[in-house]
C-alpha cells in the first residue's frame, strides 16, 4: 500500500491529511510533505492521522522528527487522532501510546478542533 499526503488550509494552519501505511518504504512522502510547508514559511501545521491504517517505528520516527523540525522553528503542531476506528480508536493513537511517546503531541479529535484556538488537546 502507498502513502498519499494532501495539503489543505484552514485559517493560518496548513493541514496534511495523510492516508495509507507509514513504514520505511513510504514515511519519506510525509517527511517531504512537512519540509516543503515549513520550507515555504509555515509553521502551524495540523497532521490528519485519521486515515492512516499502519504505523511503524519508521512512521513514529517521521512523526517525532516533525515534532522536533517544528518545535527548533517555534511552530505549532497538532495531530489527528481520533477515538473511534477499530476497536480501541485509531491505529497510530495505539502505536504512539504503547511507545510511551503519545504524550509528545498535542492531540485532537478532528481538524475542526485542531484549529480552533480556544480548543485544548486531548489528554494523553
Amino acid at each position: 500500500m502507498t502513502l498519499k499526503v494532501t495539503e489543505g488550509r484552514q485559517g493560518g494552519w496548513v493541514v496534511l491529511r495523510v492516508s495509507g501505511e507509514m513504514d520505511l518504504v513510504t514515511s519519506p512522502v510525509l517527511r517531504q510533505g512537512v519540509h516543503e510547508a515549513v520550507a515555504e514559511g509555515r509553521r502551524s501545521i495540523v497532521l490528519d492521522l485519521s486515515e492512516v491504517l499502519f504505523c511503524d517505528s519508521s512512521g513514529v520516527g517521521v512523526l517525532i522528527a516533525t515534532r522536533r523540525l517544528i518545535r527548533s522553528c517555534r511552530g505549532r503542531l497538532r495531530v489527528i487522532l481520533p477515538a473511534h476506528g477499530a476497536v480501541d480508536g485509531s491505529h497510530v493513537n495505539r502505536v504512539l501510546a504503547a511507545l510511551g511517546v503519545r504524550r509528545l503531541f498535542d492531540v485532537y479529535p478532528d481538524v475542526a478542533a485542531a484549529v480552533d484556538e480556544e480548543r485544548q488537546p486531548l489528554s494523553a
